[in-house]
């Protein structure tokens, strides 16, 4: 999975500016779709028959869990706001560093709803002690896929970008990666 050569664009700062934007909204999309049917879920839970008989510690995962699943709700929709509120202002360069952020939260508490989620619904059908154990190993592969990976390639891509940096400045042509 190693590219031979680095991936380059010839493109102004605008430019990136406006991709980045764009590709920042097709990934807000797919984060919202699937953290508001997360919430809509726990919302519905408190309202089923066998939630009075949940435990002290089952009622607990509950509320963190909820309430992660309601600040990824509020931090991926932030962005909507945000630009609405400073469309046409110039600013389109300080609303995607800001939405960078604000969707590095948004997963962050996403991947805390999943895994309660998942914990809250084993413990009820299995034990404590089965339900910490898988949502160990969900945290694991969400922290391996989410973050381990990304991380690694990045470390690999700065590398590739320096030495792409002290072979091309002799000739004086470079283009921005990101």
């Amino acid at each position: 999975m190693s590219n031979s050569h680095q991936y380059t664009r010839d493109e102004t700062e605008a430019e990136r500016i406006d991709r980045n934007f764009g590709e920042q909204l097709q990934e807000l999309r797919i984060a919202q779709a699937g953290v508001q049917i997360l919430f809509a879920f726990l919302l519905t839970i408190p309202f089923q028959q066998r939630f009075t008989t949940l435990t002290d510690l089952q009622r607990d995962i509950y509320v963190v869990t909820l309430m992660a699943a309601a600040v990824s709700v509020i931090v991926f929709t932030a962005p909507v706001a945000l630009h609405r509120t400073l469309f046409r202002d110039g600013l389109k360069d300080f609303i995607v560093t800001y939405t960078d952020r604000l969707m590095g939260v948004g997963l962050f508490t996403l991947g805390i709803g999943i895994i309660g989620g998942v914990v809250l619904v084993l413990d009820v059908l299995m034990s404590h002690t089965a339900a910490f154990w898988f949502g160990g190993a969900l945290l694991v592969l969400g922290l391996a896929l989410w973050v381990g990976v990304p991380l690694s390639k990045k470390g690999s891509a700065r590398q590739n970008l320096e030495t792409r940096d002290d072979d091309t400045s002799t000739d004086g042509t470079h283009s921005s990666p990101t």
